[in-house]
């Protein structure tokens, strides 16, 4: 070590902590090192000089997080958004397919949903011809 601080194993450990500090602070805040000096003559002027180097790191990194949290705010707020309208569509949908299926096909469907089957191949069913479902489809819409 440099400067020759303490002879006190735990006044060492003090002093390699705020030569550690000082080198952190600096490093974040963007200053040199060498501008940033403990002078062990003054040591409560350079504590409270290192108290107010942590306080305006801390308000840097708080200010950071803050603008971080911000943004992620406003993107969940969209995804919320996006999940209501795409839950709208999806119920107006079932709502659709519900009225264009015949009774037999919904008591099917409500069987396979009790017995939790999975639905049966699509060559079994007989789908509804085109020209049927686009005269239903055509009709006016609620």
């Amino acid at each position: 070590m440099n400067s020759p601080c303490y002879s006190v194993a735990m006044d060492l450990g003090v002093c390699q902590l705020r030569n550690f500090s000082i080198s952190f602070l600096s490093s974040l805040l963007g200053t040199e090192t060498s501008s940033v000096k403990l002078d062990n003559s003054s040591s409560g002027a350079s504590v409270v000089a290192i108290d107010n180097k942590i306080e305006q790191a801390m308000d840097l990194v708080k200010s950071h997080l803050m603008y971080a949290v911000r943004e992620e705010v406003e993107v969940l707020k969209e995804q919320i958004k996006e999940l209501i309208e795409r839950n709208s569509q999806l119920e107006q949908e079932n709502n659709l397919l519900k009225n264009l299926a015949s009774p037999e096909q919904l008591a099917q469907f409500q069987a396979q949903v009790q017995n939790g089957s999975p639905p049966p191949p699509s060559s079994t069913q007989t789908p509804a011809p085109p020209a049927q479902l686009t005269a239903q489809t055509s009709g006016p819409s609620a």
